[in-house]
């Protein structure tokens, strides 16, 4: 039976970094925010969105998702809304494509709010990646071409590490990459002692 490993952190944490050394040891990877910006453009999903948030977050049947984040980062109410429109499709999408990946031992899912959604529960094994809160809100600033204020509000919105941290098999302290792919190393080895064990 493959094992889900849940792999969360706070935004600017670097958990796609992680997930990528996870990739390169051969181990399958499902980013959930990745799959989720494309389900979003899905004709079904589109329609939801303008029901719930109004046609005037399309322009020229584009989604303009910088808006929709405004929106949903500043209100928790309307972020429930578009997560309760998104989340059964990126769920229905992920079996989909686990059902490609049983003959590994173990997948990867990553996702940003594997805790607020609920999502920890399906899951064998939780990681949790940290940095330093300044080093994460430089790398959103960024990544993401935004102002210190819209991170604070998306950090606002999640958990915070001691929360994720308590709920946590693993953690994974990412500010220098060469330490933190040679946690991903360990942490591999010691599942495959307790799946050789099994």
């Amino acid at each position: 039976m493959t094992k889900i490993i849940g792999l969360t952190g706070g935004i600017g944490s670097g958990k796609t970094t992680i997930a990528n050394f996870f990739r390169e040891m051969g181990v399958p990877v499902y980013i959930a925010d990745n799959e989720a910006r494309k389900i979003m453009q899905s004709k079904l999903i589109e329609a939801e969105i303008k029901a719930v948030f109004g046609d005037f977050l399309f322009e020229n049947e584009v989604l303009n998702r910088a808006e929709l984040a405004k929106i949903v980062f500043n209100d928790s109410e309307k972020l429930n809304q578009l997560n309760a429109i998104v989340h059964p499709a990126v769920k229905k999408d992920f079996e989909l494509w686990l059902e490609k990946n049983v003959n590994y031992d173990y997948v990867i899912y990553e996702a940003a709010i594997l805790f607020e959604s609920g999502r920890y529960t399906d899951c064998d094994i939780i990681i949790t990646v940290t940095a330093p809160e300044e080093t994460r809100i430089e790398r959103v600033i960024k990544r993401d071409k935004t102002d210190r204020e819209q991170v604070l509000n998306r950090m606002k919105m999640q958990w915070k590490d001691e929360e994720r941290i308590s709920k946590s098999n693993f953690v994974i302290f990412n500010e220098n990459l060469k330490t933190a792919k040679e946690e991903v190393v360990k942490i591999l080895k010691i599942l495959n002692i307790k799946q050789n064990q099994s």
